[in-house]
């Protein structure tokens, strides 16, 4: 597919153009710190509607790209929606996140699995991501997004989320037969997955593995990393053309591995100096982030600072400008539009130093 001027900013970013200035979107841009989402929560007190209802969650999608136009506009979901699909029976709690009814400990659980039919199983997806790309056309990028084996087994095993996540650990330290066949499963299933959200209108996808940080890095290279693989492979067998980032929260310790899992484009966290980030991952690694979500608690002077310092440090190719992690419930929304506002009149010729 050529290349037109019509293609959306991040998306040139992401296939690895040079453009004139960064694109920009936040995680969790959709959420807790709009008032907008406040009101409609109570409304639809349960997440499951929220992002399961097509309307409601087009809705919330779109309240962050209304309010400040990003250059990505994400699905609004959880990473563990897809579960109920392979017989993974869950909920979210409010302010809680997931709880599975019944964790998986047992060769028998695993067994009963079944793959994942997304169009059965969540045909929600195609109707919200058909419905963002129609709506934003292409002044923003659509972007998809999926758990990794890892984080997915954790939450499947925990029966919900840890500080220790001792449970997993134990099962991945004794008996880690069960959980490789697990990991096998659940990677299977998320490229399935991720391949229909990008059938339905994704035009870009990120892979939380939210507790792979959690991992010392030999485990890391057992546990998490030959199963981020196994997703991208098979993604890019079918979309080679779409770009995927890999996010891992705490991910100092694993950069460098972060950039063999097959991903396009890593996510960076504020632990990380993003010079640093760039000279341990390459020239050709693509990155995402960096700022300290605390950052947009900050003057406004402090944040255009940080942002500048940032984008100075990523240079002028492969960088797509996020928070570290998510925006924080407690965030002012008039940093958030500074901060969309800075972004978007940066001019990369002009930041160089």
């Amino acid at each position: 597919m050529g290349v037109s001027s019509t293609t959306p900013h991040l998306l040139r970013a992401a296939r690895g153009e040079v453009v004139d200035r960064p694109p920009v979107w936040m995680m969790r841009q959709a959420g807790r710190y709009m008032k907008a989402y406040r009101d409609l929560r109570e409304k639809y007190p349960s997440f499951r509607d929220r992002s399961e209802i097509p309307d409601v969650a087009i809705e919330v999608s779109l309240q962050p790209w209304r309010a400040f136009e990003p250059d990505g506009v994400i699905l609004f979901s959880d990473i563990v929606t897809p579960l109920p699909g392979l017989g993974i029976d869950m909920d979210i709690a409010e302010g809680k996140g997931p709880i599975i009814h019944s964790p998986l400990r047992t060769q028998e659980q695993i067994d009963a699995l079944r793959p994942l039919e997304p169009e059965a199983a969540l045909p929600f997806i195609k109707t919200i991501l058909q419905a963002l790309r129609s709506e934003v056309g292409d002044k923003s990028t659509v972007l998809g997004f999926v758990g990794a084996p890892w984080t997915l087994a954790a939450y499947a095993v925990e029966g919900k989320g840890s500080k220790t996540y001792s449970i997993i650990k134990n099962m991945a330290f004794s008996d880690p037969i069960i959980l490789h066949q697990l990991l096998a499963k659940l990677a299977d299933a998320i490229a399935i997955y991720a391949r229909y959200q990008i059938d339905s209108g994704a035009q870009v996808v990120q892979m939380f593995d939210s507790w792979a940080g959690q991992l010392s890095p030999q485990d890391y290279d057992t546990f998490a990393l030959p199963y981020q693989q196994r997703v991208f492979q098979q993604v890019k067998q079918t979309h080679p053309d779409t770009p995927l980032i890999l996010l891992v929260s705490g991910s100092a310790g694993v950069l460098e591995r972060m950039a063999q899992s097959g991903a396009d484009i890593v996510s960076v966290d504020w632990a990380v100096d993003m010079a640093d980030a760039r000279a341990r991952l390459g020239k050709q690694v693509k990155v995402q982030g960096n700022l300290d979500p605390g950052v947009l608690f900050g003057s406004k002077q402090f944040i255009r600072d940080r942002i500048l310092d940032t984008v100075r440090k990523a240079g002028n190719w492969g960088h797509i400008l996020n928070l570290g992690h998510g925006v924080l419930p407690e965030t002012p929304e008039e940093n958030v539009a500074f901060f969309f506002e800075t972004a978007k009149e940066l001019n990369l010729a002009g930041v160089k130093g």
